[in-house]
């Protein structure tokens, strides 16, 4: 079972996605994504000086979340997150040469899919899971008829247009966790207003998922 496996069978499998997040401000907004019950936290490389903030967001909670960087695309990005300390590469899309880099760098591999071919090539290149997006735009049935093709323990994220109003219905799909954009955060949002969409969006999950294990249960 890889690290990746590991941590969502142990930790809430839901990954605060932090686009344009500053260094000045990564701590205090993780530190508030960790007493809201995320443990995995994305900084994107579109956002100002990522490294330094996933290098602050390391230092600080390395110990308690796995940080890492999103919208990773190349072989050098994954090299720079790693001297940066980061523990996670998220990409939008399937490239080879990004998920077998990441993979010599000990690193967790989550690269991006939306069909059979991507998802099996990023599987036999490595990766750790498999993130679908956007997810707004894969009907979950398409996703749960995907899903029967794919080793049983490879996690699969739903990432884009997802909520807590159409969860469940991820969920009932295969999906195991998703990633949280713009719903948790965005440049400018008051820290109340995290903090409260950070606890609305982690009890609208574990809601979701006690539906679901109910109804298969």
């Amino acid at each position: 079972m890889s690290s990746l496996q590991v941590r969502f069978s142990q930790a809430l499998p839901l990954v605060a996605i932090l686009r344009g997040i500053t260094p000045d401000e990564v701590c205090q907004v993780g530190e508030d994504l960790l007493e809201a019950g995320f443990s995995i936290i994305e900084v994107p490389l579109n956002s100002p000086t990522p490294f330094n903030s996933i290098e602050r967001l390391v230092k600080e909670f390395g110990e308690a979340a796995v940080c890492g960087a999103g919208t990773v695309t190349s072989t050098q990005q994954v090299l720079d997150v790693a001297q940066a300390g980061g523990k996670i590469i998220v990409s939008p899309n399937t490239n080879r040469n990004v998920i077998s880099t990441s993979k010599q760098q000990h690193l967790i591999s989550m690269p991006g899919c939306m069909t059979p071919s991507e998802a099996l090539l990023a599987i036999e290149a490595g990766a750790d899971g498999l993130k679908f997006f956007p997810a707004d735009a894969i009907a979950p049935s398409t996703i749960k008829s995907m899903k029967v093709t794919f080793p049983p323990q490879i996690p699969l994220f739903a990432v884009g247009g997802v909520d807590q109003n159409n969860m469940k219905q991820y969920l009932d799909a295969g999906i195991t966790g998703f990633g949280i954009g713009s719903s948790l955060y965005k440049p400018g949002k008051k820290r109340s207003e995290i903090q409260r969409d950070a606890l609305s969006i982690v009890k609208g999950f574990q809601q979701a998922r006690a539906l679901h294990l109910q109804e298969i249960s």
